[in-house]
C-alpha cells in the first residue's frame, strides 16, 4: 500500500514507538495493521464488492496516514502507546472523516470484543503474580512501583463521587504502565485512566482532577521542600496552613510575589483556608488552572488551588483597612466558585506587577505620530494580558489628501495591518495569544476595504487574519437601509465632527454633509446603496466571521457618561461601551458572578445573590486603585471615572436547575428577572462605597447623578427612534424609585458597574457553560489552549439516569448526532426540549432573552448567535431584528460547518495534557460556514480565539 508523504513522517516519528498489548507484552508500532483493521472495516459494512475499489484503498491510505499524524503528536521518547489508545485515535479519524457508519460498527464492535474477554477472564484460573515494575526517577535510577500508594490515591480520588469506583480505574492504570516508567508517565498514566470513563460517567471528571490534583501536590511539596515529598488529601489538608507560608516566603524570594503578602497576619488568613475545596474542581478547570493560572518556577507549580485562591484574595485587599477580614471575604467568593474574577486578575493579583484590568479601549487621532503612539499603548496593554479595542475611525481614508507631503492618503488598512502584527508578536506574557478588534464607522470611506480585512484571497498586505474586526453602525445607517436608500461615504478628516455625534445630533450633521458634497465642496466622498452595503457587511460576516455588528446610538445614548464624552468603539469581546479620546485610554476591570450557584429548583436565590454581588463589586472596585498601569492614560482615565464590568456566566445551568428550556417565554422571564436582581443589588452596591469612599470624580451631571438608572436609560432610546423601531420591554419588579434617591443622595462609586463578557477561561474553572450561552453540545471534544477535553452534560446525564435511559447505546447515539438528541427516539420529548442545543434554538430567543437583559445593564453583552443552515435573509432578518430589540452590540456568528462536531471515542479523545507534556491543539469542534475551502470564520471553542481563553 502506496504511503502519503503525511503518513511516512508519521509512521517515522513512530518508529521507535512501543505498543502495549492487553496481556501487557509490548511490541513495535506498524503501521500497516491499522490499514488492515480499516479495510475490514469498510467491508464490514460496505460488503464485499467495496473490495476491488480504487476509492477504498485511497480513502484508508488517506485515513492511516492521517491515524500516524495524530499519534505522532502524542508521542515522546518515554512514551509507549496502549493497543486501546491507539484504536480511540482510529475511532475518531473515522468519525472526523465523517465515516459515520463505519465508526458506529466499529464502535459495537470494539464493545463485543470487550465483553467477550471480560468473559473469558471470568473463565480463566486466577493469574500469576504480575512481575515487580519500577520507576526510573529523573538521575535513571530505579525503584520499586509502590502500587499500595497508586491505589489509596485512586480511593481518595473516587470518594463521595456517586457512581464511579477505583477498580476500573486501577485496571485501567494498570494496563498502561510499563518497567521502567517515570514518575511523570505514571501520573499521567492514573489521569488517562479516569478520564477514558468521563463520556461513560461525569464524575470521573472530578476523579481525573482529583489524580491531577496528587500530580500537583507532588510537584509543588517537592519543588518547596527541596528533597521529594508526597502527600495525600488528608495529610495536605493538615499541612495546609504550613504550606501557605512557604509558598509565600518562597514566591517572594522569587520575586513573583509583593512582599506584602508576607506582611499580613499569615495565621489569621491559613485558618480560613478549606482544602476540601481542592476536590470541586472538574478535570478541565483543574487543567486550566494548572496550564496558565498557578504560579510556577522554571516550569515546576509550587501553587496549589487553595493558594491560588487565596493569593487573588490578599491581593485584592491589600489596600482595605482590615485586610485580612477582607481577604477571608473575597477568598471565600472565589473558592466556592460564587464568583470568579476575570483573567487578568486572576494572573497577576498579588504579583509584583499586579495588571489586573481586562480590556482597554483606545481613540486612534489622524496623525502619524498618534497612529504609531497608539501601536505602543497595545503593544503595552497586552504585554500584561488586555484586550484591546481600537477606535479607527478618524483616521483619514483611501485618496484623502495629505497637507504635509501634498499626496494622496492610501487610507487605514495599511496601519490596520501593522496593528495586527504588533498584536501577534505581544503574546501576552506567553500566557495567552494577544488580541485586539479593530472598529471603523460605516460612513468611513474605506468601510468597504475594511470589510474585507479578513478574507483568505487577496492582497496579504491588506488583509488582517490575527486581528478582530467590527462594525460601528449608527442608526441612521439602518434606517436607510430599511426604507432602501441611498448612503455615502466620506473620509473623516473632512467630516471630523461626525464621529463625536451620535443619535439626532449626528443624522442632522450627516445629512449637512450630503448636501455640502452635492454641491461640490467636499472631495472624497462616494454614493451606496445602504441596502447593498448592509448585504455585504451580512455576506462577510458570514464567510469570515467579521467585523461584527455594533450599533453606535444605543450605546451612546444609554451612556451614563454622556456628559464626559463619547463611545467611538466597543472592546475585544464588544461588552464593554465607554468613553475615549485622544487623551483617554478607557480601561474596563471586570468579574462573573456564577448564576448556576444562586439557583434552586424554586428559582432564584436573591439572599444570596445579594450577598455576593455587593461583595464583588468592592472587589472590582479595589482593582482600579491597585492596578499596574503600563500607560498613563489608562490611569487617568480609570482613576477619573473608575468603571468596573460585573457580569454573570453559568445561565444555562441555572435553567437546567429549575428546568425551563431555553426556548420559551419562562427562560426569557428568567433573563429579565435575575438580571434585575443582579443590577439592583450592583448599583446599590456602588452607591454604598461612593457613601463609605467618595463617588468618582466625573459623577456630576452623568445620568446617575440625575437619577436616571439603566431602566430609565432605555426611555432615552425610545425617544430617539421613530415609529416602531424600538420593540423592548420596560417592566420591572423591585423598588427603583427608592434606589434612585440613594443613588441622587449618596452618588456612584463607579461610573459603570455591568457589562457581560463572555467568561470562557473562568466559567472552564468553575465547571459551568460560559457567560449567556445555550449548550453548545450535550457531548463533545472541547478543545483551548489546555488541550481537548471530552465533556459531557451532567444534568442530562442525571435525568437520563432517574429515567432508565443513561447506558452505552445512549453515549453512542450522542455521538452519532453530534451531541443532539432530537433524533434519539427513546428519549421523551420535553428533555429533547430542555437540552436542545445552541444550533436546534432560534436565534431570536436569545435576542429576545438579551433585549430583556439590556435594559438592566450600563454597558453590553457579549452575545453570540448562532445559525444552523444560514442564509442571507436569515442573516438580515436576525441581526435587524437585535437593532430593533435596542441592543447595544452583537459578537460572532456560529454556524455548523460540514463536518459538524468533532467525535469522542469510547476510551476518551483527550489529545494531550499539558501537566505532561503540551503539543499542538487538534481541531475545533465547529466551524463557521464559509464557501472557501477552509472556514475562516471564529469556530466553537477555537483554541487560538480570544472569546473561547
Amino acid at each position: 500500500m502506496a504511503a502519503t508523504p503525511e503518513r511516512t513522517a508519521s509512521t517515522d516519528a513512530l518508529t521507535a514507538m512501543r505498543v502495549i498489548r492487553r496481556d501487557g507484552s509490548v511490541s513495535v508500532f506498524d503501521a500497516g495493521k491499522i490499514s488492515v483493521a480499516m479495510t475490514k472495516a469498510f467491508l464490514a459494512v460496505e460488503g464485499g464488492d467495496a473490495a476491488a475499489s480504487s476509492r477504498l484503498h485511497h480513502v484508508v491510505t488517506e485515513l492511516t496516514g492521517q491515524v500516524c499524524a495524530s499519534l505522532a503528536r502524542h508521542a515522546g521518547a518515554e512514551t509507549a502507546l496502549h493497543i486501546e489508545h491507539i484504536q480511540d485515535i482510529v475511532e475518531l479519524t473515522l468519525m472526523r472523516g465523517e465515516h459515520h457508519k463505519i465508526a458506529r460498527a466499529y464502535v459495537l464492535y470494539r464493545e463485543d470484543r470487550t465483553r467477550a474477554r471480560e468473559a473469558r477472564e471470568t473463565e480463566r484460573p486466577a493469574p500469576e503474580p504480575e512481575p515487580e515494575l519500577s520507576v526510573k526517577a529523573e538521575d535513571g535510577t530505579l525503584t520499586p512501583l509502590d502500587w499500595a500508594r497508586v491505589t489509596e490515591v485512586v480511593t481518595q480520588a473516587v470518594a463521595g463521587l456517586a457512581d464511579t469506583a477505583a477498580e476500573p480505574v486501577l485496571a485501567e492504570t494498570r494496563r498502561n504502565i510499563y518497567d521502567g516508567i517515570t514518575a511523570d508517565e505514571l501520573a499521567l498514566a492514573q489521569i488517562m485512566a479516569a478520564r477514558t470513563l468521563v463520556e461513560q460517567e461525569p464524575g470521573y471528571s472530578y476523579v481525573s482532577a482529583r489524580l491531577l490534583l496528587d500530580k500537583l501536590r507532588g510537584e509543588a511539596l517537592t519543588y518547596l521542600a527541596g528533597t521529594p515529598r508526597l502527600a495525600d488529601q488528608d495529610e495536605m489538608a493538615e499541612s495546609y496552613g504550613a504550606y501557605f507560608r512557604d509558598y509565600v516566603r518562597r514566591a517572594v524570594e522569587l520575586e513573583l510575589l509583593d512582599p506584602e503578602l508576607e506582611r499580613f497576619d499569615l495565621d489569621r488568613v491559613t485558618a480560613a483556608l478549606r482544602p476540601e475545596r481542592d476536590l470541586d474542581f472538574g478535570f478541565l478547570g483543574l487543567q486550566t488552572l494548572y496550564d496558565r493560572y498557578f504560579l510556577h518556577h522554571d516550569g515546576t507549580r509550587f501553587e496549589l488551588p487553595q493558594a491560588f485562591f487565596l493569593r487573588v484574595a490578599m491581593g485584592l485587599a491589600v489596600r482595605e483597612d482590615d485586610r485580612e477580614a477582607r481577604a477571608i471575604e473575597f477568598y471565600e467568593l472565589l473558592s466556592t466558585f460564587h464568583f470568579m474574577a476575570s483573567t487578568p486578575t486572576l494572573f497577576n493579583s498579588g504579583t509584583t506587577r499586579p495588571q489586573l484590568s481586562s480590556c482597554f479601549l483606545t481613540t486612534v487621532d489622524d496623525d502619524l505620530d498618534a497612529i504609531f503612539q497608539g501601536y505602543q499603548n497595545n503593544a503595552l496593554l497586552a504585554k500584561y494580558s488586555g484586550g484591546l479595542g481600537n477606535d479607527w475611525t478618524p483616521v483619514r481614508g483611501l485618496g484623502a489628501h495629505i497637507k504635509g507631503t501634498n499626496g494622496q492618503s492610501q487610507g487605514v488598512v495599511p496601519f490596520l495591518k501593522i496593528a495586527n502584527d504588533t498584536a501577534v508578536a505581544v503574546n501576552q506574557g506567553g500566557k495567552r495569544k494577544g488580541a485586539a478588534c479593530a472598529y471603523l464607522e460605516t460612513w468611513h470611506v474605506d468601510i468597504e476595504e475594511f470589510l474585507d480585512l479578513r478574507k483568505n484571497t487577496g492582497d496579504e498586505r491588506r488583509r488582517t487574519h490575527d486581528m478582530n474586526t467590527a462594525n460601528w453602525v449608527p442608526d441612521e445607517f439602518l434606517r436607510r437601509v430599511e426604507a432602501d436608500a441611498s448612503w455615502t461615504l466620506f473620509s473623516p478628516d473632512e467630516v471630523a465632527d461626525l464621529h463625536d455625534l451620535y443619535g439626532t445630533a449626528f443624522a442632522e450633521r450627516y445629512r449637512e454633509y450630503e448636501a455640502a458634497a452635492d454641491r461640490g465642496e467636499i472631495k472624497v466622498f462616494r454614493r451606496v446603496r445602504a441596502v447593498e452595503l448592509w448585504r455585504r457587511m451580512l455576506t462577510m460576516l458570514f464567510e469570515t466571521g467579521h467585523p461584527w455588528i455594533t450599533f453606535k446610538d444605543p450605546c451612546n445614548l444609554r451612556s451614563p457618561q454622556q456628559h464626559n464624552g463619547v463611545v467611538h468603539s466597543s472592546n475585544l469581546c464588544t461588552e464593554i461601551t465607554l468613553n475615549t479620546s485622544s487623551d483617554e485610554v478607557a480601561v474596563c476591570n471586570l468579574g462573573s458572578v456564577n448564576l448556576a450557584r444562586h439557583v434552586t429548583r424554586d428559582g432564584l436565590d436573591v439572599e444570596r445573590l445579594e450577598r455576593t454581588v455587593t461583595t464583588a463589586v468592592r472587589m472590582l472596585d479595589n482593582v482600579i486603585d491597585i492596578n499596574f498601569y503600563t500607560i498613563e492614560p489608562a490611569r487617568r482615565s480609570n482613576l477619573r471615572h473608575r468603571p468596573v464590568g460585573l457580569g454573570l456566566m453559568g445561565h444555562q445551568e441555572a435553567l437546567f436547575e429549575q428546568g425551563i428550556a431555553l426556548a420559551t417565554p419562562e427562560a426569557v422571564e428568567f433573563a429579565d428577572r435575575s438580571m434585575e436582581h443582579l443590577s439592583y443589588y450592583a448599583i446599590a452596591a456602588s452607591s454604598r462605597l461612593a457613601a463609605e469612599r467618595g463617588t468618582y470624580e466625573t459623577f456630576d451631571g452623568s445620568l446617575w447623578s440625575r437619577g436616571i438608572l439603566p431602566l430609565d436609560s432605555l426611555r432615552l432610546l425610545a425617544q430617539h427612534r421613530e415609529g416602531d423601531a424600538l420593540d423592548v420591554d420596560f417592566s420591572s419588579t423591585l423598588d427603583w424609585d427608592s434606589l434612585r434617591e440613594r443613588v441622587v443622595a449618596d452618588g456612584m462609586r463607579n461610573s459603570n458597574v455591568m457589562a457581560i463578557a463572555p467568561t470562557a477561561t473562568i466559567s472552564n474553572i468553575c465547571g459551568v457553560g460560559q457567560s449567556i450561552e445555550p449548550l453548545f453540545r450535550n457531548l463533545f471534544v472541547k478543545s483551548n489552549m489546555s488541550g481537548d477535553f471530552t465533556v459531557v452534560n451532567p444534568h442530562l446525564v442525571r435525568d437520563l439516569k432517574a429515567r432508565g435511559l443513561w447506558d452505552e447505546v445512549m453515549v453512542s447515539d450522542l455521538k452519532y448526532f453530534d451531541g443532539s438528541l432530537g433524533a434519539i427516539d427513546r428519549v421523551p420529548d420535553e428533555l429533547k426540549a430542555l437540552y436542545a442545543t445552541a444550533f436546534e434554538v432560534d436565534s431570536r430567543w436569545l435576542v429576545d432573552a438579551a433585549s430583556r437583559r439590556q435594559k438592566w445593564i450600563d454597558q453590553a453583552q457579549s452575545l453570540n448567535l448562532y445559525l444552523a443552515s444560514p442564509s442571507g435573509r436569515k442573516l438580515d432578518e436576525l441581526y435587524r431584528y437585535a437593532w430593533h430589540k435596542g441592543l447595544k452590540t452583537t459578537y460572532y456568528l456560529r454556524a455548523q460547518s460540514a463536518t459538524h462536531v468533532e467525535k469522542s471515542t469510547l476510551r476518551g479523545t483527550d489529545g494531550k495534557l499539558n501537566a505532561v507534556a503540551p503539543s499542538a491543539p487538534v481541531p475545533a469542534t465547529a466551524t463557521a460556514v464559509s464557501p472557501e475551502a477552509e472556514p475562516a470564520a471564529c469556530r466553537i471553542e477555537d483554541p487560538d480565539c480570544e472569546a473561547c481563553q
